[in-house]
């Protein structure tokens, strides 16, 4: 384990946490009983060989599955799950896709649409409200996904890849919008991804898995201020960083 200190998080109760939660499908055990907890206002990134169990992680947060062993436990209810596609119904205007879980949570019609509006100017839809899905380019469509998780205030955000099909200056710029969300809400957050330059420039702190079953094998913490600046990327120490955390990934290879 490696790390400085973090800058976000770390009060109060978990909003998330493993206790020795294992999962198999079958005969095929995914995950290794694992322990680990997601504070208050943490960003905590999980990065791994594909297979490992990241995805698995974020089923059993989201009770969408239920561990073979152990326990998961949330302080909360008021989650939001984004996943790898944007999952947007392709009848509905983008300002409808949006209200969708404010529409089935049942909420006030006239309430419903101030909280779209608002979510809408966050993400820079606000004058592709009427735009169909199939209108929108990838980057768009994920901004839509954001903007319905968003309506009802989450203060637990799990995050699946959401980027990863996207080109890598739309992922940048996206990178971008959903750090300075996180510094403005403080949503405590679990996000699955494959880069370890996103891992480090989103992130309070960064858990490394081994190949399946998977299990926790290196954290690092990651020291550097919010709101972060683009440029940041270009740092030395963010480099020496990022360095750390693929060193820990090759050595789980």
């Amino acid at each position: 384990m490696s790390g400085s200190g973090s800058t976000a998080g770390g009060v109060g109760a978990p909003t998330l946490s493993f206790a020795r939660a294992s999962k198999a499908f079958g005969p095929v055990e995914a995950l290794s009983p694992t322990d680990l907890a997601v504070m208050p206002g943490e960003f905590v990134s999980i990065v791994g060989p594909s297979g490992c169990g990241k995805s698995t992680m974020l089923r059993l947060a989201s009770r969408l599955e239920q561990p073979t062993s152990g326990g998961v436990e949330r302080s909360t209810d008021a989650i939001a799950y984004v996943f790898q596609d944007a999952t947007l119904m392709p009848w509905r205007t983008v300002r409808r896709n949006v209200e969708l879980l404010a529409e089935l949570d049942g909420m006030p019609k006239a309430e419903r649409r101030e909280r779209v509006d608002r979510v809408l100017e966050v993400v820079g839809l606000a004058d592709f409200a009427e735009h169909r899905p199939h209108q929108l380019s990838g980057g768009m469509r994920m901004r839509a996904s954001l903007a319905r998780s968003l309506v009802l205030d989450p203060e637990l955000f799990l995050l699946d890849e959401p980027f990863g099909a996207l080109d890598s200056i739309t992922r940048i710029r996206l990178n971008i919008e959903l750090m300075q969300l996180f510094h403005d809400r403080r949503f405590s957050t679990l996000f699955v991804t494959h880069s370890v330059d996103e891992a480090v420039f989103l992130s309070t702190r960064i858990v490394v898995m081994s190949p399946r079953p998977g299990r926790l094998v290196a954290e690092h913490h990651v020291p550097f201020p919010y709101p972060r600046p683009p440029e940041l990327r270009y740092d030395p120490a963010f480099a020496a960083l990022a360095g750390e955390v693929a060193a820990s990934l090759e050595s789980v290879h």
